[in-house]
């Protein structure tokens, strides 16, 4: 094997007897399950203390049994299928959106790869299974998901589901290739694919310090991939009445619920595990404590993570608007993912001069005139760019009927919809001062306080 890439030690896995095996499944699902539904009751809480109102208070304590109240009204509800909709497709779109959502958990590293817990006398890891390509595994398993919100619109049979569903489609897709090109900034530092080798190639030093950018790429590219505020496109109800799941009810509304809700605490574990050290203890806590790292302390460092990032979801939401759709994609296409390449060319650049033993003086050199010379033929091309769009003439709106498909399409750029007649009305009307005279008497109110001043 190359001296430069990590030596990948997976023989610890595999060697469970069948029953720790769905042991550990079960665990797997029920953090899941208990993560979201206090997910749910923290977003109210957090939500309604930054807008100063009460949040949840009737069920339970504090109002914490209000998520499984709200999980059983779902199941009451009536359950509906609309005539003219496509029934199996129909039926099975929100398995396809909750099913992949579980299955990422499987190869998140909770503690250490080896022999530190014991579970009924069985000596085993605290993670269910790792693969030699685990992060190629949670992409596939991420984008699998796509295909439920997709079919969803379109097996309604209705017209707002199925741009909600297309929106969503075209939005999952822009944003994987960002967060793919962050993943690959982090194989090319780990020099491996497998979650519990990365987390021990940040022993010394987390990624996040090595690698910021791709952190912050990972973290916008995770909001939009999970349809989170402000980038909740797919639901926004203002254009689309509710998007993919408006004629969803019951238990099925209640599996697209719970697939967004999992996908974030997915999401924040993988963050956690490529960037944030995974179970490894926080910088302070580990230089002092040894055994911080051992037992069973590694799985409360890692919800710690998880549950920060969860707030951090939350924080967005109730702090930024939603952003219209065009300037979602323009982020997603313009920025993130240009970026993105060019952080994962920097980044490769770097890993090559350190493996032919060149010394920091000289990567940096090379980097810092590469990356100057980029923003000087960016410079030059923009400036050549805008100097032909003042030039040209401004073109002529053209008018076209948005009715000539069979169901209302918005303009495109360019393109002008026909003015709508209007009836005039019937007679003038006079324009009323709310809380004061009319106007029609403010003048002549006037004219006699002059006289009378």
């Amino acid at each position: 094997m190359s001296p430069y890439l990590a030596a990948e030690d997976l023989s610890m896995f595999g060697r469970d007897p069948w029953w720790l095996v769905v042991v550990k499944a079960v665990f797997c699902f029920a953090f899941l399950m208990v993560t979201v539904l206090f997910s749910i009751v923290w977003e109210r809480k957090v939500v309604a203390w930054m807008q100063l109102r009460i949040g949840p208070n009737r069920h339970g304590p504090w109002g914490m049994l209000q998520s499984l109240a709200d999980g059983i009204k779902l199941m009451l509800k009536e359950d509906l299928i609309v005539k003219r909709a496509d029934k199996a497709v129909y039926v099975l779109a929100p398995i396809v959106a909750a099913v992949p959502a579980f299955m990422a958990i499987a190869v998140i590293p909770f503690g250490p790869a080896d022999n530190e817990i014991s579970i009924f006398g069985q000596r085993t890891t605290m993670q269910l299974t790792d693969l030699p390509i685990a992060m190629l595994y949670i992409l596939a398993v991420a984008s699998v998901g796509i295909y439920g919100i997709v079919l969803a619109g379109w097996s309604s049979g209705s017209t707002y589901p199925l741009l909600g569903g297309l929106r969503s489609c075209a939005q999952m897709i822009s944003y994987e290739i960002a967060m793919g090109a962050a993943f690959a900034s982090v194989f090319l530092y780990s020099g491996s694919m497998s979650t519990s080798t990365i987390v021990e190639q940040q022993q010394d030093r987390w990624y996040i310090l090595l690698l910021p950018v791709s952190f912050i790429l990972y973290i916008v590219t995770m909001v939009g991939e999970t349809n989170r505020a402000p980038f909740d496109m797919p639901e926004s109800e203002g254009d689309l009445v509710g998007g993919f799941n408006t004629e969803y009810s019951s238990i099925k509304f209640a599996m697209f619920m719970l697939a967004e809700y999992v996908n974030m605490v997915t999401v924040s574990a993988v963050s956690t595990t490529l960037f944030l050290g995974g179970w490894r203890a926080p910088w302070p806590i580990s230089t002092f404590w040894e055994g911080a790292n051992h037992g069973w302390w590694p799985m409360l460092w890692f919800v710690v993570k998880v549950q920060l990032l969860l707030f951090f979801f939350i924080w967005l939401r109730g702090t930024l608007p939603r952003v219209r759709y065009d300037q979602l994609m323009k982020l997603g296409w313009k920025v993130l993912i240009p970026v993105s390449v060019t952080w994962l060319m920097l980044v490769a650049t770097v890993r090559t001069l350190r493996n032919e033993h060149y010394d920091f003086a000289d990567i940096f050199l090379y980097v810092g005139g590469g990356v100057l010379l980029l923003l000087l033929l960016s410079f030059v091309v923009d400036t050549f760019r805008g100097g032909e769009k003042s030039a040209q003439a401004p073109a002529e709106p053209v008018a076209f009927d948005p009715m000539a498909g069979g169901f209302p399409v918005p303009p495109l750029p360019g393109q002008e919809l026909p003015p709508v007649p209007r009836r005039g009305p019937r007679r003038d009307r006079e324009l009323i001062v709310s809380g004061a005279v009319d106007t029609v008497s403010d003048g002549s109110m006037d004219g006699k306080e002059a006289s009378d001043g």
